[in-house]
């Protein structure tokens, strides 16, 4: 099979995310109790046999390192290829600020892209809460001739997504942007096209001021090249904005959701972390909740999300929340759609009530 070779945008950290952004970017974010939101993508990569990934960076990326390490955990340390952290080398003097499109990102990559063997190359956002079979897309993209594959959906997603118009033969007739109206199918932002292919839109990009990935699908469709698009039938979330990551969350409580982003045949892989077995005292109550191991429970849970090393005390009461790693909530607290970063330490008696449109965050590290 052709050799495939991938790249992560881990740079994107949308505002709309607000505080779980301000010290990490979205890629790293904590989802499910025990994953990064970077697991997904990658492990979709090294699932279809590809060996060579490349994370591109920008800033607050310290929690990202931490995480990804060599890329043991993913089978991708490796003396000759395996996983490579690109931070921003290359950057023009005169530019500042974040990366405008993933065509400006990709172009300071351009050394990477150029001396990588891959022939096919599967371009990926960070935040994509997908288990994808990048093997079928390779195949489908080969056998149908397609210049690029979108992988896509034809399910309704939160928040405003590219989408594209469809024909019969599975050929992208028309990009509509971010803004269609519900119209076709949703885009992923995940592609596949040839090492070939990617470096003359970097060229086109460079001649043009083009910044935009769908810009260049655009040109390439003008040209009279086909644009196919591949639709993933399971379980999928891009997390863009708050509301978007506490819905990905609680998506994993229907056991059905779940079933879909877990299949045994395509494990997620994460960084390992030893912990103790969770605690459940006497007066626990837990109700359809995922609670990850070296928990201490005492209190009542109910349709909640809880990491590890999680300690909710005897009293507190939490119903529709997210709770993140290291965090205590002390006795006799109420919360109610409330996401609580990390290290979070919160008093006994404290009442936080957030809505499910709108879920109250508390940011990483606070003492409430």
């Amino acid at each position: 099979m052709t050799e495939l070779s991938g790249i992560i945008y881990a740079y994107l950290s949308t505002p709309r995310l607000g505080e779980l952004v301000s010290q990490r970017t979205s890629a790293s974010l904590p989802f499910c109790g025990r994953y990064r939101l970077i697991d997904f993508p990658l492990s979709s990569m090294t699932n279809a046999g590809v060996r060579n990934v490349g994370v591109i960076m920008q800033r607050d990326y310290q929690s990202l390192l931490d995480h990804l390490g060599s890329g043991k955990d993913w089978d991708l340390s490796r003396r000759r290829g395996g996983l490579r952290l690109l931070p921003p080398f290359g950057l023009p003097n005169s530019h500042s600020g974040a990366y405008e499109g993933n065509l400006e990102a990709l172009q300071v990559v351009r050394s990477y892209i150029e001396d990588n063997p891959g022939e096919l190359f599967i371009l990926s956002r960070g935040d994509l809460v997908a288990n994808l079979d990048l093997r079928a897309v390779a195949e489908y993209h080969m056998d149908k001739g397609m210049d690029i594959t979108a992988v896509c959906t034809d399910k309704p997603l939160l928040g405003e997504k590219n989408r594209f118009l469809v024909n019969t033969d599975g050929l992208i007739s028309q990009i509509l942007g971010d803004r269609g109206g519900g119209q076709g199918v949703a885009g992923l932002c995940v592609y596949l096209l040839s090492k070939e292919l990617l470096l003359d839109m970097l060229d086109w990009s460079a001649a043009t001021g083009k910044l935009h990935f769908r810009d260049g699908m655009r040109w390439y469709l003008e040209n009279g090249r086909r644009v196919g698009a591949y639709i993933h039938k399971g379980y999928c979330a891009q997390v863009t904005t708050v509301q978007e990551f506490y819905q990905a969350n609680m998506d994993m409580l229907d056991s059905g959701k779940r079933e879909s982003l877990f299949p045994r045949e395509r494990p997620i892989r994460t960084k390992e972390r030893a912990d103790v077995s969770t605690y459940y005292g006497e007066h626990a109550k837990v109700h359809n909740c995922m609670v990850a191991d070296g928990c201490y429970i005492e209190g009542d849970l109910e349709n909640c999300v809880l990491s590890r090393g999680v300690r909710i005390e005897k009293g507190a009461k939490l119903k529709n929340c997210v709770v993140m790693q290291d965090s205590v909530v002390a006795e006799n607290a109420i919360f109610q759609y409330v996401i609580s970063d990390k290290d979070v330490a919160v008093s006994p008696y404290t009442t936080l009530t957030g809505s499910p449109r709108l879920p109250l965050v508390i940011p990483k590290g606070s003492k409430l």
